[in-house]
């Protein structure tokens, strides 16, 4: 696997694959070490947990830089991105005893019955690039202090991260094998997902690959949980404070370089207030700081792939050629890496690709709309239902509209984020399932009834 910087264009490391017999060699510890780790009192689960935490901690800029080197996220973001998985670690490590304790039921005189929570087994966990930590400790920090093992393939483009999730568990204290990374191509992943010894599997990627690692999991009778990208809108009504919401919109467009499912990409407008949010978030966007990521000061670093750039690109060029207007930017920067201008489109034609399709980098759709009615009815209209948000002055409309969107999460007044307090998923082509909180530890266990006479 050769790692290539994004900001350079240059190949700075190479990885040697696993074979299919290291493969076997995992599978076969992942296994054995799942009979060991089921038994050990989740007290103690849930304290290597928290050191896994204080491990992240420890070395937060190194593990930054990793990620910063191999996809190009800016060394801030890259930094509260590791501060955000070990207070994932915090949570569980708090809270996973009680998320976990049976459920009582009524029951006949002399008899009790309940619902204990039991793990599966090794779980294998497909995960992208674009949060090379989050997303895997998201799963990993509910699923290992439930009681399951881990099994990572991660994007290929980010073995160095991958290799350093595994060493977080390993310097925490883990077992042997309690968690294990897979440096395999693509084409290896149905064959795990076949494996007797593998027994779920989590899929955060594309709709593609979501639906052909499903299906397979589906031919093994093996629970699936998906999340599958988005496509969310940012509603901004005609009672907004405008200037919250331009400024907020411009960051959720634009963090990560717009490289996230969650990130605000089709920007609905009431009429009323559509002149001057169009004019601050304008302002806004272009008043970010896109440069090397290694550097402090920028806030919108390179995409992370030559390829996912090209595909971007073209994506505005054939909406362009479709009816859209560039307000600003709509092309890649004149440099090297893997640049593209932070870009604002509107007159946006239905259809078109930034309209129909996830545009997956710092370009945002902007909509004009005569009334909450036609704000509700074009943030549906998607294939997908991730996540969105509503901006209004008045709480209880704003919580109204919320109930009448179509996603897995919305958020009033506030950027679409992903915390361990609260379940994240989606709906429609979004995918199925939840992660984080109670909802997320409980995907991947069996929940036997229990009843004693």
């Amino acid at each position: 696997m050769d790692v290539i910087d994004p900001s350079t264009g240059t190949q700075i490391e190479t990885y040697e694959e696993h074979t299919e017999s290291d493969v076997t060699e995992a599978l076969d510890r992942s296994r054995e070490a799942f009979e060991e780790w089921r038994t050990r009192p989740i007290r103690e689960r849930e304290r290597l947990l928290a050191s896994a935490g204080e491990v992240l901690r420890d070395n937060k800029r190194e593990y930054a830089e990793t990620m910063t080197r191999e996809m190009g996220k800016p060394i801030t973001q890259a930094v509260a991105e590791v501060e955000k998985c070990a207070r994932g670690c915090d949570h569980y490590a708090e809270h996973a005893s009680s998320y976990l304790e049976s459920d009582h039921h009524p029951s006949p005189a002399g008899s009790t019955v309940k619902t204990a929570y039991e793990p599966l087994g090794p779980v294998l966990a497909v995960m992208p690039w674009n949060f090379p930590f989050w997303q895997v400790f998201r799963f990993a920090a509910p699923n290992l202090t439930a009681g399951n093992v881990g099994l990572l393939k991660h994007a290929s483009n980010v073995p160095g991260c991958a290799l350093a999730i595994e060493s977080v568990f390993r310097e925490a204290g883990y077992p042997e094998g309690a968690f294990q990374s897979l440096l395999i191509p693509s084409d290896l992943v149905d064959d795990v997902i076949a494996d007797d010894r593998v027994r779920a599997v989590t899929v955060t990627g594309s709709g593609p690959a979501g639906r052909s690692i499903a299906s397979t999991a589906g031919e093994q009778l093996k629970k699936t949980v998906l999340e599958l990208g988005g496509s969310d809108p940012f509603v901004v009504l005609d009672d907004a404070n405008v200037a919250a919401a331009a400024e907020t919109g411009a960051w959720a467009r634009n963090q990560n370089g717009g490289q996230s499912c969650i990130a605000a990409k089709r920007f609905v407008v009431h009429t009323d207030v559509y002149d001057d949010f169009l004019d601050s978030f304008v302002d806004e966007i272009d008043s970010l700081a896109v440069g090397d990521p290694m550097d402090e000061e920028t806030q919108v670093g390179p995409q992370a792939r030559e390829g996912l750039m090209e595909e971007l690109r073209e994506q505005v060029e054939d909406s362009v050629a479709a009816g859209a207007t560039v307000v600003t930017g709509g092309d890649r920067l004149d440099r090297d890496g893997v640049y593209y201008q932070p870009t604002v489109l509107t007159d946006v034609p239905a259809g078109c690709p930034v309209d129909s399709e996830e545009t997956f980098g710092p370009v945002a759709a902007v909509y004009e709309v005569d009334d909450e009615a036609e704000a509700v009815s074009k943030a549906n209209d998607t294939t997908f239902g991730l996540g969105a948000s509503v901006w209004t002055d008045d709480r209880d409309r704003g919580e109204r509209v919320a109930g009448r969107l179509d996603a897995g999460c919305v958020y009033v007044n506030q950027l679409v984020k992903s915390d361990p307090r609260v379940p994240f998923g989606g709906v429609k082509d979004s995918g199925y399932g939840r992660e984080l909180s109670e909802a997320g530890i409980k995907e991947f266990l069996n929940r036997k009834t229990v009843w004693v006479e």
